[in-house]
């Protein structure tokens, strides 16, 4: 289902019956308020029920006590066109991620694209029509930040420039085409760093054809503003030489669903002792040879925090402010003016856990209530998480 046309708007939302809002900053994890006011998809206020305006709202959300968190950001993706993978012959997957929390999805690139152009007008042309596509079409209501285009030999500053101009903002993984070596790749991290394009680089092993090994020697030398999958897509570099990239770096840690899960719990780890735990951040790198995984986020922040022994609190922010602060995003914090896009979590059903912290922390996933995105609700219960304790309701609608 495409998200309503760019002039629908939430108009009044009001939250109210929070037991546990999650802020996405990871300096201040929980907040102390029980209520949240949207006005035409922005947060409007943040607090107790008594010293919020809760009047004539248009939308009246009882959240039953359950827990409100940012909507989850996928740092990492691989779309192609509309809600449709080729790697994995699969349609309604970024819906299907919706209904497992996440309303941010980041390209690394459209190089699942079936005959993908690897020359440089090609290459311009394919960035732009996804970036604009993406733009204007939301599968599930997602917000899919396309158009990363994966450099090859030949471009020269002014194609940056060119792309910059047309609205691209990112670049797919360096590394997956033809700019391997960190000289090369350093120098078309800074023409696009110039024009405020956002870079990610490949990290580790090859992942498909094409691509090739990115040691932690040229990811040092391009310094591309995100150290993509630092856990490897698949296929991870020696723990020495991550920890070397998680010390002698000062660029996001990415960390994937679909990498190395030995050394994604080193790596976040390396980050907390080095006292940098804001470099995290999560993606999935799907579609990939090893599925798609619409809980892959939630499965990651059980994962780090079960068994990395990580506060669920702090690993729910790697999924969301810290994502949002280090790529620039208006969403994944419990802020005034931000996007009032947020996932509604509860325990699953008859988790050991007594609450909705405890039962991550013991490795459970939660179950989704309800997922809304710019103060829109686009799902209730998730059909993909296990069924949760308790879920919101919708008390009024005007």
């Amino acid at each position: 289902m495409a998200e309503p046309l760019a002039s629908a708007k939430s108009g009044k939302v009001v939250i109210t019956n929070i037991g546990l809002l999650l802020s996405g900053d990871i300096d201040r994890p929980v907040l102390d308020a029980d209520t949240v006011v949207v006005r035409d998809g922005l947060i409007e206020a943040v607090g107790r029920q008594a010293d919020c305006d809760i009047e004539q709202a248009d939308t009246l959300i009882d959240a039953r006590r359950t827990c409100v968190c940012p909507g989850l950001i996928d740092s990492h993706v691989h779309p192609v066109f509309g809600d449709w993978t080729p790697r994995q012959n699969q349609f309604g997957w970024i819906d299907s991620t919706m209904n497992g929390g996440v309303t941010t999805m980041i390209s690394a690139g459209e190089v699942h694209l079936p005959g993908r152009p690897k020359d440089i007008v090609g290459l311009k042309a394919l960035a732009i029509t996804a970036q604009r596509a993406y733009d204007n079409f939301r599968p599930g209501g997602v917000k899919v930040l396309a158009g990363a285009p994966v450099i090859e030999k030949g471009m020269v500053e002014d194609d940056f420039r060119e792309l910059a101009a047309a609205g691209v903002k990112l670049l797919g993984e360096v590394g997956l085409g033809t700019v391997k070596a960190g000289e090369e790749a350093a120098q078309m991290v800074r023409w696009a760093r110039k024009y405020g394009i956002q870079s990610t680089i490949h990290t580790g092993g090859p992942s498909i054809p094409g691509s090739g090994l990115i040691d932690k020697d040229v990811v040092l030398e391009a310094d591309a503003d995100v150290i993509g999958h630092i856990n490897g897509g698949h296929t991870a570099l020696p723990w020495r030489h991550v920890c070397e990239l998680c010390e002698k770096s000062s660029r996001a840690i990415e960390i994937v669903h679909n990498g190395n899960e030995k050394v994604a719990l080193a790596a976040a780890n390396a980050a907390i002792e080095l006292k940098c735990p804001h470099r995290v951040i999560l993606g999935t790198d799907g579609p990939a040879g090893s599925g798609v995984q619409p809980l892959g986020i939630l499965r990651m922040i059980a994962f780090l925090s079960s068994v990395g022994g990580i506060p669920a609190e702090q690993v729910f922010c790697f999924a969301t402010g810290n994502t949002a602060r280090l790529r620039g995003l208006n969403c994944g914090l419990v802020e005034v003016g931000r996007a009032a896009d947020f996932v509604f979590l509860d325990r699953a059903q008859h988790s050991a856990g007594q609450d909705l912290l405890e039962s991550v922390e013991l490795g459970d996933l939660p179950g989704v209530g309800m997922v809304m995105i710019d103060g829109i609700v686009r799902c209730g219960r998730s059909r993909n998480t296990p069924p949760a304790q308790e879920v919101p309701v919708v008390v009024a609608s005007h």
